[in-house]
């Protein structure tokens, strides 16, 4: 029986947990909720950038309803991947924008339930969301957390003592807690939600519409859809890389995305050189609508090798499965339930530029293993990844944030 973590009265304690409960049902002892339609505001942050978390707020905006209403503030700390996780004036300035605009709209919508997307284990979003949960939550009938980034939980035993209480005050005892996978951290549990729901993320499918076989390139190409940073493994695909060409084996490499600091600039160019891969590899920055689906279309083999520290699902991951791409991932979080290793992909332990090459190797070495693990890929997830079942299952959940108990 696998470990979950708990809130006791005083601090976060390891508890075992029975497995045998579903955890994607509501509590059964809470009646039919959404009798009527219910106003949901939600608070967060739309693109730009292009990140996963931002992607999904925004299709959960976009998204048709039966039983709710929407209503967004949003959030704009950062314009850029660059200012993620950063401290300046002007974000000061908007968290007190923000918080003044969350009270402005409970009163004109008559917004019965708050949705929010809590932080990653970061301090400063974290102090953020406290600041502004613990000026609005209690202003709502119902609090829904959905976790989209992963592991808030784990930082309560770092931080300052004074700031302990307020996490409580927060974090703690929303009536519902949404997680996308049964590997992430135990955020739900942790801060001890009332009901607790999984659901994995879902997305339209565009392959149709997109897909084009005369576009693959005859030395296969590697694709990388994320941000541009060392916890995204990028440095180990660098160095995986750098294998594959000792070995002989042709490839290309196509970079997709922002990269987070000047130093990862500097040090992506520097193994780029050291690794003798300026010939093989391209950085194309973000690629959005259009150009990002054709860059899917066009790639023979998806690579995602994330160690990162706030993942939770890697939306990247079902893009490239939609466009029948075997998938070659780390063994990380919500991947493992994502990518069937052996059978739509292969996972790798992380920080593993060996593992990582030998898999590589593999289907660029074998195009009829890749190409029948990336039409099994598009099976599974027009099966379990697409945006209808998604907008169902979070509709119920956000219904149960107000169900009497």
């Amino acid at each position: 029986m696998s470990e979950q973590v708990s809130v006791a009265k005083e601090d976060f304690q390891v508890t075992a947990i029975d497995e045998s409960v579903d955890r994607t049902q509501p509590d059964p002892s809470g009646r039919r909720a959404c009798d009527r339609k219910t106003n949901v505001l939600v608070v967060g942050q739309t693109p730009p950038p292009m990140v996963g978390q931002w992607i999904m707020i925004e299709k959960i905006l976009n998204a048709e309803y039966q039983r709710l209403n929407l209503f967004h503030v949003r959030m704009a700390f950062s314009d850029n991947v660059e200012q993620i996780g950063g401290v300046t004036v002007g974000k000061i300035f908007h968290l007190f924008s923000v918080i003044a605009k969350i009270w402005i709209a409970r009163f004109r919508h008559r917004a019965e339930v708050l949705y929010y997307p809590p932080a990653g284990p970061n301090l400063v979003p974290v102090l953020r969301d406290i600041i502004i949960l613990a000026s609005t939550r209690w202003l709502f009938r119902g609090v829904a957390f959905h976790f989209h980034a992963g592991g808030v939980s784990s930082i309560y035993t770092r931080l300052p003592w004074l700031i302990k209480p307020l996490f409580k005050l927060a974090y703690n005892n929303a009536d519902v807690g949404i997680q996308l996978s049964n590997l992430n951290p135990p955020d739900s549990e942790a801060l001890s939600c009332r009901k607790h729901f999984v659901i994995p993320n879902g997305i339209d499918d565009v392959f149709d519409e997109f897909s084009n076989e005369d576009a693959r390139h005859q030395v296969p190409e590697i694709l990388f859809v994320g941000m541009i940073r060392e916890t995204k493994g990028v440095f180990v695909l660098l160095e995986a890389c750098h294998i594959l060409r000792s070995r002989g084996i042709e490839f290309k490499l196509k970079l997709v995305g922002g990269l987070d600091s000047n130093q990862t600039q500097e040090k992506v160019d520097r193994l780029i050189d050291q690794y003798e891969l300026r010939d093989q590899v391209e950085l194309t920055g973000i690629l959005r609508g259009d150009a990002k689906w054709q860059a899917y279309a066009s790639a023979d083999i998806f690579c995602f090798p994330t160690h990162y520290e706030s993942e939770s699902f890697g939306l990247v991951v079902i893009e490239a499965m939609q466009f029948e791409l075997p998938v070659v991932a780390t063994d990380w979080r919500a991947v493992p339930e994502i990518v069937r290793d052996g059978e739509t992909g292969i996972l790798v332990p992380v920080h593993s530029a060996q593992d990582l090459a030998s898999a590589l190797a593999k289907l660029i070495q074998d195009p009829e293993l890749a190409e029948t693990m990336g039409k099994y890929g598009r099976e599974v997830f027009l099966e379990r990844f697409t945006n209808a079942p998604f907008t169902a299952q979070l509709e119920e959940a956000l219904c149960q944030a107000i169900g009497d108990s």
